[in-house]
């Protein structure tokens, strides 16, 4: 039986997804509940309908359609009860405005390859490839392996978007397909971590220290949320951890094997997921939250480089 995983999107031409013009595959599943999460629909491992109220024209197709009543009608206003939705999708292919999506389909290897290689001479022309993103790829590692494992077989350039929250095998089961890792640190006291994403961060840690002694080209990333880790005491102390992650991939011998570099990416939040949360009825806990400055980024990023971390905003 062929591999399948569940994706919620496979965006074409992506630049902001590792190096050159890339496909990216988002993975649905993950263990973390940041609240400030830009992709929320990549959080559960199932199916699940979004419903846009604003894109409805009433037409009642859905309510014909679905088999478990989860759309009905009342005095000409469509109304989505989602506790009956059970993500048959049935509804979806009747709505012709676009209101309601499916987040989620089970794909094969196969097809999700299908859609990958047809941008092979722009991957070849910017020196680009695929990323598998999420959600997060090391949810369902074995299906994450299995499409890395195709990639390269077809020469293609590959990377991964961790949050690092995983078990250490099945993350390390990915490193011998993956040419570049991007793993995010989004906090370093614990206390923090956890209230902010629902987990510790003991684990993601301990990760990234076993990562620094590998040899994989590593690019360390802060998505900085305001009033969260924005400032210096915060930030500060995740700066001086990834500098000494640099220091522990020196330390074993980094400077005579010529094991890549460790780079540090600050990510600007903004609130472009808004709609998403709506659509999924979800409490968007970060709308009252507006992106830093752009001075102040840049001086977060000086103080990386402060520490000799070769830091950039992305």
């Amino acid at each position: 039986m062929k591999p399948t995983g569940l994706v919620f999107n496979i965006q074409r031409f992506s630049i902001h997804d590792g190096p050159g013009i890339r496909t990216t595959v988002f993975l649905k599943g993950c263990a973390m509940q940041c609240f400030w999460c830009h992709n929320p629909e990549g959080r559960h491992p199932y199916p699940e309908v979004g419903y846009a109220a604003d894109r409805c024209i009433a037409c009642g197709n859905c309510v014909v359609a679905c088999p478990h009543n989860a759309h009905v009608m009342e005095n000409g206003t469509h109304i989505f009860l989602r506790e009956r939705c059970q993500s048959s999708g049935e509804c979806i292919a009747t709505c012709y405005s676009g209101a309601l999506t499916l987040n989620g389909t089970l794909m094969t290897v196969d097809q999700i390859m299908n859609e990958v290689l047809r941008d092979r001479a722009f991957y070849e022309s910017s020196q680009g490839g695929v990323t598998l993103s999420g959600g997060e790829p090391t949810f369902d590692s074995s299906f994450a392996r299995a499409i890395l494992e195709r990639c390269k077989v077809e020469g293609l350039h590959t990377a991964i978007e961790t949050c690092g929250y995983s078990p250490w095998a099945a993350l390390e089961a990915l490193l011998p397909v993956t040419d570049l890792i991007m793993m995010d640190l989004k906090l370093f006291t614990p206390e923090k971590h956890q209230a902010a994403t629902g987990i510790s961060n003991e684990r993601i840690l301990a990760n990234a220290r076993k990562l620094a002694l590998t040899g994989m080209s590593i690019i360390f990333r802060t998505p900085i949320v305001p009033m969260l880790n924005d400032s210096d005491d915060e930030f500060g102390k995740i700066a001086s951890f990834v500098r000494s992650l640099i220091d522990l991939r020196h330390g074993n011998g980094a400077t005579r094997i010529r094991t890549p570099d460790i780079t540090y990416e600050l990510l600007t939040f903004h609130k472009l997921a808004s709609d998403k949360y709506r659509s999924l009825g979800l409490e968007y806990r970060a709308s009252h939250i507006n992106p830093l400055a752009k001075p102040r980024m840049q001086e977060l990023v000086a103080l990386a480089r402060a520490q000799g971390i070769d830091a950039r905003m992305h």
